[in-house]
């Protein structure tokens, strides 16, 4: 509320200087208001005279003593001044500092929370891997910024659909199909070689595990029917990209649609359901999981093929289907239809994000992984050679975090088998100690995982220090209660609140509302996780310095109430970021 109401303080301070034809009424523009960086700068500044100098004709600083002259100083500033080049600096009276603890005690979970964004709807994709293995740490780092992105923006009042687009259809699908029944015939007794580009990790041996015990030999196919007349694979000098091809074809021949089909939603169904529990677990839910092959049911994608080849931006060459995305800046044009019929996975993209736009949603937000950014470009030029604007669809790409454990980077390749599973990362350090680290850095920033920093129990460690902060306060409150002091119910006169480490926890208190709308309005979750380490460093700072219990009873009302809306706060922030807020550590 008081940047506010300075910024409608200095609003009336231009428009008397207009009054006077100091300044011309069309180059008004909206004051801005900031938190000031530096104590001795006051609590607020602005920088308005320097952005209005011009068109007064007038030196920054000489227009803003100008503005100053003309403020009506309430009662709850304590000063209004000029610093610098032409900057103005507000300092709040002492007893305004106060008055934050009330809005918070009175707003409580809500404290921080603003409707500025007035129900708009927004969807928000985000992880959405193929389900061809479990979830490893650099998908985790998609699920925890997607779900702190979705938590943010209600926070600001859009209503927000969250969806994971499951990508069940395609070659990598059918990829994952022949992994298992090849397992699956190996365990039957089938001498088989396993290709060089199917799926190696152990998971698939465990789901052919899991057929043969359900299904018995029913899939049973000799390995020579298998392997008669196939191409080379890598290993003897052929073409591995062929081979699997070859061998998804022979699969689907000799077992027949239905069969075939049996199999390869054993392996989907599987893993699909790890992935789910992965993410519960992880503290991740959405509201809708939506299959890719929805969209060839419904016909959503001839639709879009349709539509597409009626304009000019797709052409035929060699039985190839083109879109040409060259022409709004990919580096090349992009295939929608292969040569044998198949549309790829951009086709299919563009109708996933062309029916989420008919479906009424003001912004499509993708959270994808950094090698996607190739990607974005054509998706964008798809939309608008549909009649859309591209600009409704933001992509957030997200660098994958390398996870080190004793200097040894681990590797996580989802073909080969060798990866760290999110389960296994969140199993050995926790979920909150997991969500926080990830949510440290920008999402478009390397992220370098110490394990062995995310295990310590040490002020080190930077979700233990917020937590602890959380904790302590609530040990002080079973203390007050040990010794029969009655908590306030109401809040108490605050005026007794001077001390320096009170007011500055107080001003970081004031902060929080002005950084959950930044980080809503950048998509930037890391913002609160350095707020509430700001936090709990002014917490703890605070409570080394200033006895709570052993004080005189109105000074001690005073700081319950203060210590009861730090506790609000960091719970707020914490739940924001999907991190606990524990009572006891």
């Amino acid at each position: 509320m008081v940047k506010s109401d300075i910024t409608q303080l200095l609003q009336q301070a231009l428009s008397c200087l207009v009054e006077q034809g100091v300044l011309p009424q069309q180059a008004v523009m909206p004051p801005q208001v900031t938190l000031a960086r530096q104590p001795e700068q006051g609590d607020f500044a602005s920088n308005v005279a320097l952005v209005q100098a011009k068109a007064a004709g007038l030196s920054p600083r000489v227009l803003a003593e100008k503005l100053v002259a003309v403020c009506q100083q309430p009662a709850w500033l304590a000063k209004i001044e000029v610093a610098g080049p032409g900057f103005i600096n507000f300092r709040l009276a002492a007893q305004q500092h106060t008055a934050v603890v009330r809005e918070i005690l009175a707003a409580g979970t809500q404290f921080g929370c603003a409707q500025q964004a007035q129900g708009q709807r927004v969807h928000l994709e985000f992880v959405s891997a193929n389900p061809t293995g479990p979830l490893h740490i650099g998908h985790g780092r998609g699920a925890a910024y997607g779900s702190a992105v979705a938590r943010l923006l209600a926070a600001v009042g859009y209503a927000v659909h969250t969806e994971y687009y499951v990508n069940d259809a395609g070659r990598q699908m059918d990829i994952l199909a022949v992994s298992v029944w090849l397992r699956y015939l190996q365990q039957l007794g089938e001498s088989l070689p396993f290709p060089a580009n199917g799926y190696q990790g152990d998971y698939v041996g465990a789901i052919a595990a899991d057929l043969c015990q359900a299904s018995a030999d029913q899939y049973q196919q000799p390995a020579a029917s298998v392997l008669v007349d196939l191409p080379p694979d890598q290993a003897d000098g052929g073409d591995k990209e062929l081979y699997i091809d070859a061998l998804i074809a022979r699969m689907k021949h000799l077992l027949g649609a239905a069969d075939y089909q049996a199999v390869f939603a054993a392996g989907r169904d599987r893993i699909l359901e790890d992935i789910r529990d992965d993410l519960a677990n992880f503290g991740v839910t959405y509201d809708q999981w939506y299959p890719e092959q929805a969209l060839f049911d419904q016909g959503k994608v001839q639709q879009v093929l349709t539509q597409l080849e009626d304009t000019a931006h797709v052409y035929r060459k060699a039985g190839v289907l083109w879109f040409r995305s060259s022409t709004w800046g990919d580096e090349k044009d992009r295939v929608l239809v292969r040569a044998n019929g198949q549309p790829t996975y951009f086709a299919s993209d563009v109708a996933y994000h062309l029916d989420r736009l008919a479906q009424g949603y003001t912004r499509l937000i993708n959270i994808w992984g950094a090698d996607h950014h190739g990607y974005v470009p054509r998706v964008k030029a798809a939309l608008q050679a549909a009649g859309k604007v591209p600009d409704d669809l933001t992509v957030l790409l997200v660098q994958f975090a390398s996870l080190y454990e004793q200097g040894e980077k681990q590797a996580m390749s989802t073909r080969s088998g060798e990866f760290v599973t999110l389960r296994s990362l969140y199993d050995d350090v926790g979920v909150d100690a997991a969500r926080f680290f990830y949510l440290m850095r920008r999402s478009d920033q390397h992220l370098a995982f110490d394990l062995t920093l995310a295990r310590s129990q040490s002020n080190e460690n930077p979700v233990y220090y917020v937590q602890y902060a959380h904790a302590r306060i609530c040990a002080v409150l079973r203390q007050a209660a040990d010794k029969g002091v009655m908590i306030p119910d109401v809040v108490v006169p605050l005026t007794a609140l001077t001390d320096e480490h009170e007011i500055s926890l107080l001003k970081c208190l004031a902060r929080y509302p002005e950084v959950i709308a930044h980080a809503a309005r950048d998509l930037a979750p890391h913002q609160v996780t350095h707020y509430v380490r700001d936090l709990a460093r002014e917490l703890h700072a605070y409570y080394n310095a200033c006895p709570i219990l052993t004080v005189a009873a109105e000074l001690r009302a005073a700081r319950l109430q203060l210590i009861l809306a730090t506790r609000q706060v960091l719970r707020n922030g914490l739940s924001l970021l999907g991190v606990s807020a524990p009572e006891r550590m």
